[in-house]
């Protein structure tokens, strides 16, 4: 059986979790490219790396403890 691959979602949330520490977009960006996402431009990776990070403070995943910094931590 084969298995699905991890959405760049999730496999963000897995390197969180087994990283912590804070999280921006620079190592969020590092963190998908290990994973296998390819962007087409610099602008595209960032783009996907804060969809994702906002994602996973939506699902309660991450918190941002300072609302004027693009910054996350493990909740």
């Amino acid at each position: 059986m084969t298995e699905k691959p991890l959405t760049h979602k999730q496999a963000l949330a897995a390197v969180i979790q087994a990283l912590d520490g804070s999280w921006d977009t620079e190592p969020a960006v590092l963190a998908l490219r290990v994973a296998g996402y390819r962007p087409a431009d610099g602008e595209a990776a960032g783009k996907e790396a804060r969809r994702n990070l906002r994602e996973l403070a939506d699902d309660g995943l991450i918190v941002r403890p300072e609302p004027d910094q693009a910054v996350y931590r493990l909740e």
